[in-house]
């Protein structure tokens, strides 16, 4: 296996770290926009694992296809693995489509909202420009594995296991994501610092959150919208949480039959608070603004003046949680309750990795999933998600320790 790996910071570095514990590949490109930071993750790997020689660095322009085809095909990629923002989707999937190489990502193509009804009707949804030309992957044999990153991607998973060993019948899939991260700054004082892109986080948080019903299908409804305080467990606690747009909820019916499919985010009423105040100002605007005779992307100016998630880990303390709350009929066809979840403690990765929880947690899962698809035990072709996968193989080899698996466990809680 040959990985074509397109972005570096953040969670492109944190899975590079991962990656080089492993033996499934035979080569590494991290390959950025900006080489010098493609270079820096190369040369932490190689300082943390002296003699590593599989990971080299390249230039690359994500928004051009035929740039990604041209290096896809010059290192002989057969996976193509994005790992930068989804604005860049659709020419890293077009580009790895026209190499011959399979493709991952972590979150699907961009959404638009209706135009008339954007609070009750879904426009163009989250992963239709893929799902679109599913028909030419399946031709060409080649298979893009979509949303597995942590959410989406093991809340995934975690569908596709209960729906296959822990219910006979499910009413609700609610993917219920918390944390109790605080982030310091030199003083010592609480300072606002998204652990994650801000960018993807005002498109997904100021979107119409999609639900999706059976009797429905998929509808959209207002920003923060059903509050609810869910219980997250190790210590986390309760964290208010609200509607957000996102993959799961896009996913998960494809594949997983279930009465209701959700997704809902402990943002805390500081950060939605901020979000609601950037789109009052229009701050959270991506079309781009004359300033000073400068074009300027409003949301870009906004993600540039905040924090890089990937450098706030020393300053963070915290867990961080992602899981999927499941409601139904058990397989002994009794009511069942069960939150199966993913805890990552801040201080624990950032001791293993020198990478944030939040950003460790989302690059383990694609690594994870690589393996599985080098070994032969995933396979397929099309346009697929987590869910089209066993769960058991993933679970397994996410939990079980070093050096036969990743080392980090998971559980269920049940309720």
């Amino acid at each position: 296996m040959r990985v074509l790996m397109i972005g570096s910071g953040g969670v492109g570095d944190a899975a590079a770290r991962i990656a080089a514990e492993r033996g499934f590949f035979e080569r590494w490109v991290v390959a950025d926009y900006d080489v010098t930071r493609a270079e820096r993750t190369v040369a932490a790997v190689a300082g943390r694992h002296p003699g590593e020689a599989r990971f080299v660095s390249a230039q690359v322009d994500a928004s051009s296809a035929e740039a990604v085809t041209a290096l896809a095909r010059e290192h002989g990629a057969t996976h193509v693995f994005n790992a930068v923002d989804p604005k860049f989707n659709m020419p890293i999937f077009t580009g790895a489509k026209a190499a011959g190489a399979d493709y991952l990502d972590m979150a699907m193509s961009l959404s638009q909202r209706h135009p008339e009804q954007p609070y009750e009707k879904v426009g163009v949804m989250l992963g239709d420009e893929q799902f679109a030309v599913a028909g030419e992957w399946e031709a060409d044999g080649r298979l893009a594995l979509v949303g597995i990153g942590v959410e989406p991607g093991l809340s995934d998973v975690f569908a596709r296991y209960a729906a296959d060993h822990l219910f006979s019948e499910i009413d609700e899939l609610g993917t219920r994501d918390g944390a109790n991260l605080v982030v310091h700054d030199e003083d010592g004082n609480e300072v606002f610092a998204p652990s994650f892109s801000m960018w993807t986080t005002i498109e997904e948080c100021l979107n119409p959150p999609v639900v999706w019903e059976r009797v429905r299908g998929w509808f959209t409804t207002a920003p923060f919208s059903e509050p609810e305080v869910f219980d997250f467990p190790e210590g986390i606690g309760p964290v208010e949480c609200v509607n957000v747009e996102h993959e799961e909820v896009l996913l998960m019916p494809r594949w997983v039959d279930a009465r209701r499919v959700t997704f809902k985010y402990g943002l805390g009423d500081e950060f939605i608070t901020i979000l609601k105040v950037l789109n009052t100002l229009g701050l959270d605007r991506t079309e781009p603004i004359t300033v000073k005779g400068v074009q300027v992307s409003p949301r870009d100016v906004v993600a540039a003046a905040l924090p890089d998630p990937a450098t706030i880990g020393p300053r963070m303390t915290g867990k961080t949680c992602a899981g999927l709350f499941v409601t139904g009929t058990g397989k002994d066809g009794q009511p069942r309750r069960t939150y199966l979840y993913h805890v990552v403690d801040n201080a624990e990765t950032m001791a293993a990795y020198d990478a944030q929880c939040v950003v460790w947690q989302t690059a383990v899962n694609p690594v994870v999933a690589l393996e599985l698809l080098a070994r032969g035990t995933w396979k397929g072709a099309g346009v697929l998600g987590p869910e089209a996968f066993d769960a058991v193989p993933f679970l397994d080899l996410l939990a079980a320790p070093k050096p036969e698996g990743y080392g980090s466990p998971w559980g269920i809680d049940e309720r």
